[in-house]
């Protein structure tokens, strides 16, 4: 079964989250093939800027908690920490540095997870239904795993979605910066398009000297130093799940989930 779905047209890569009915929950497969497309267009010669979207009524749930996949018959820290170390970090860090210019278009639902396909992107256009949330404190974790929170939202918004797992709307998160346009819904895959056909009219040597600085200019402040370290520090909270009640930890996330498929 295929969960991504991939395009080129006049320079653009478009890859399409492709699993709605799970409202996009990102199984291993689902990832292992999102990573393989965006390889592919980073690759392709032909290609000048990647559109990343999403079928359905939600961006994406999150990480399918409930499955999708083999389970060992124990789990440990060392298995949690080998996963999440390829998939939800070094394939978060691959997307950002990819040396073409992204856009994310976002609708819906944006949780946790969710955060760590269009944060790596450029850019990110929000249909004005768009929440963005990381509420895993309430599974006794600081944060998704790929932790930009801090400079997608300065420190003080960063805690306070994180303290009370609120979600940040579309125009909330355009007011601090983390998103760059708010649209109706129904014009979001238009203005993404539109963006992307503008940018790719650019030189690709310009575009790939523009990115590489704003993203160099981060790493000097130290954004690459932290999202490694922080990584640590979620796993501590994977650590103290599993002495405390085993893994996964996901009642107190039921609620939360319930509604949004």
């Amino acid at each position: 079964m295929s969960y991504i779905d991939y395009a080129v047209a006049d320079k653009i890569a478009t890859i399409t989250l492709n699993r709605p009915e799970a409202a996009n929950a990102q199984n291993a497969a689902l990832l292992d093939e999102l990573d393989a497309a965006w390889v592919r267009a980073g690759d392709d010669p032909e290609v000048a800027v990647i559109v990343l979207r999403a079928e359905g009524k939600h961006f994406s749930a999150g990480h399918d908690l409930r499955g999708g996949g083999p389970v060992p018959d124990k789990i440990t820290l060392e298995l949690i920490v080998a996963n999440e170390s390829r998939r939800y970090l070094e394939y978060s860090l691959r997307w950002r540095n990819i040396p073409k210019p992204s856009i994310a278009a976002v609708q819906g639902r944006c949780i946790s997870g969710g955060l760590l396909l269009c944060w790596p992107c450029d850019l990110i256009i929000a249909a004005e239904d768009a929440q963005f949330s990381d509420p895993v404190v309430l599974m006794g974790i600081g944060g998704v795993e790929y932790h930009g929170h801090t400079w997608e939202l300065g420190p003080r918004k960063a805690k306070e979605i994180l303290f009370t797992g609120r979600p940040v709307s579309a125009h909330e998160a355009e007011q601090v910066g983390m998103v760059n346009k708010v649209v109706p819904r129904d014009q979001l895959d238009t203005e993404a398009r539109a963006w992307a056909e503008q940018i790719a009219k650019m030189p690709p040597f310009g575009l790939r000297q523009a990115k590489r600085a704003v993203n160099q200019t981060l790493d000097v402040q130290g954004f690459y130093a932290a999202i490694q370290s922080v990584f640590d520090i979620h796993q501590t909270g994977h650590g103290n799940a599993l002495s405390v009640s085993g893994w996964p930890v996901l009642a107190r996330l039921d609620d939360m989930k319930a509604n949004i498929r």
